[in-house]
């Protein structure tokens, strides 16, 4: 756990990182959503 916080909030580069995956983590989860819902539509 010291090795995350020190990652999110010791250097930017690391925040960074964690914003860009969790970014990514989101977009997935909403075009799976969104995909979801079209073909339940059918």
């Amino acid at each position: 756990m010291e090795l995350w916080m020190d990652l999110l909030f010791g250097n930017p580069i690391g925040l960074l990182s964690m914003i860009v995956i969790f970014g990514a983590i989101i977009m997935i989860t909403v075009l799976f959503v969104m995909f979801m819902k079209k073909s339940r539509e059918d």
